[in-house]
């Protein structure tokens, strides 16, 4: 991996990234308004990740509401993304870290150098821009939703 996985309690590292629909979203659109999840995963159409983004889809009220936003980031290019988010009826916004390649990643510390994409990163950021919590995974191991809808539920 590239930089150091930023701690909590940090600043969120800020960034601005198109969606699946060609949108500039930048994490700092949301300071002061929404806590933000940013979940950061290896490819769109692969099983463990078509499976975690489904949770966040299944469960609005946690993850997409008045008070939270979540932002899935991967290397995949946004016509990709578009797609996928089509196929999956995914309506949160994906984000394209696919030029300059992994850029977003290795800011967070999830790009892997040796394989050319992000793994597992999870980061709950508050209103603020704060790190609050955050869990990486290996790319073939699943995250738990339960878990940071748990941390968002720490910052109501």
């Amino acid at each position: 991996m590239g930089s150091p996985i930023p701690t909590v309690g940090e600043t969120a590292p800020d960034f601005t990234l198109s969606n699946q629909y060609g949108e500039q979203i930048s994490l700092s659109d949301f300071q002061g308004r929404k806590n933000v999840v940013v979940m950061f995963y290896p490819f769109a159409f692969t099983g463990t990740c078509t499976r975690e983004l489904g949770v966040l889809r299944d469960r609005p009220a946690d993850f997409d509401n008045d008070d939270t936003v979540t932002l899935s980031i991967s290397c995949d290019s946004v016509p990709s993304l578009k797609v996928f988010s089509m196929q999956e009826n995914l309506t949160h916004h994906l984000l394209s870290d696919y030029w300059p390649h992994g850029e977003v990643s290795r800011a967070y510390g999830v790009f892997l150098e040796d394989k050319g994409f992000a793994t597992r990163g999870t980061f709950v950021i508050d209103k603020e821009g704060v790190i609050r919590w955050l869990v990486v995974n290996p790319p073939g191991e699943g995250r738990d939703a339960d878990h940071y809808a748990a941390a968002l539920a720490a910052l109501r």
